[in-house]
């Protein structure tokens, strides 16, 4: 099996990449975020390869982190998610969005990727939210206040702050997760300008 790829860019297509290893051409199949953030043509590149044997062929996918090739993994669980769902799901969220988002119960986020409507984006979130933490470096109070943030039952307060956040353009998960970052610094009772200012600081690291 094939853990690892590390060669040079020789063509891109539509939803692969073409990697010369020493003069062998590996098609590499990637999320769309993978494809933008590798190099040009000609240099030098890395990634991690999940391998898929069937009857008829063997596919390569490939990750820039070990953790995208985890959250590939592991999406592939959920019964209807197949491997063109999880890369669709990797295309829209990088591995710490996704963790977040399903930490969080954000399943209006899940279901932006291609392929997955409320439904899957819902048992998505349900049957991987216990397995998260594991996934995603989030703490798990963070995750509850967040949750609470998104659900509208946090004071108003933290309600207002998540607003705020988003309407400046944040997604809503990370918004939540902020600005629940933000009251455990703060602690109970802190204003809502308050949150707002501690909670760009965390989107800002």
């Amino acid at each position: 099996m094939i853990g690892k790829l590390k060669g040079v860019v020789d063509s891109f297509g539509e939803d692969f990449v073409i990697l010369d290893v020493n003069g062998v051409g590996y098609v590499v199949h990637c999320s769309a975020r993978t494809l933008q953030r590798l190099p040009k043509t000609g240099e030098a590149a890395q990634l991690s390869i999940e391998t898929h044997v069937r009857e008829d062929m063997i596919r390569l996918y490939g990750f820039r982190s070990d953790a995208e090739r985890e959250w590939f993994r592991l999406l592939q669980t959920v019964q209807g998610v197949g491997a063109r769902v999880a890369l669709g799901v990797l295309s829209v969220l990088e591995p710490d969005q996704l963790g977040a988002a399903i930490a969080t119960g954000d399943k209006t986020s899940v279901a932006r990727a291609p392929g997955v409507g409320p439904r899957l984006a819902a048992r998505l979130v349900a049957e991987l939210k216990d397995k998260t933490p594991a996934f995603a470096p989030l703490d798990p109070a963070l995750a509850s206040l967040a949750g609470m943030a998104e659900e509208r039952g946090a004071p108003g307060p933290v309600a207002d702050a998540v607003s705020a956040l988003t309407n400046l353009g944040y997604p809503q998960t990370q918004a939540a997760v902020a600005v629940a970052a933000a009251l455990k610094a703060a602690g109970e009772g802190a204003e809502a300008k308050v949150l707002i200012r501690l909670g760009l600081k965390e989107l800002a690291r």
